[in-house]
């Protein structure tokens, strides 16, 4: 469990792949640097997918929880200047 909540958090439940991915990134592109965004999933793909994608874009992986079905992805938004 994470200790403080995050600045915005995204509910992708019920959501298969890739859609997870797509509105992370919709989300994130209205988000500040350094904003942190909670993604909320039951797809367990997010688990590889989300922490790939944001290697490949710049962004922080924080960590991850699961409980029951249920993810929580926490990442920060790093914005390229």
């Amino acid at each position: 469990m994470f200790d403080a909540a995050a600045d915005v958090e995204l509910d992708t439940r019920g959501l298969l792949c890739p859609l997870p991915v797509i509105r992370t990134q919709d989300r994130i592109r209205t988000l500040a640097d350094g904003t942190t965004l909670d993604v909320l999933a039951t797809d367990p793909g997010v688990l590889h997918d989300i922490p790939a994608w944001c290697r490949v874009h710049g962004h922080e992986f924080l960590d991850s929880t699961q409980a029951d079905r249920e993810l929580r992805l926490r990442l920060r938004v790093c914005k390229k200047p």
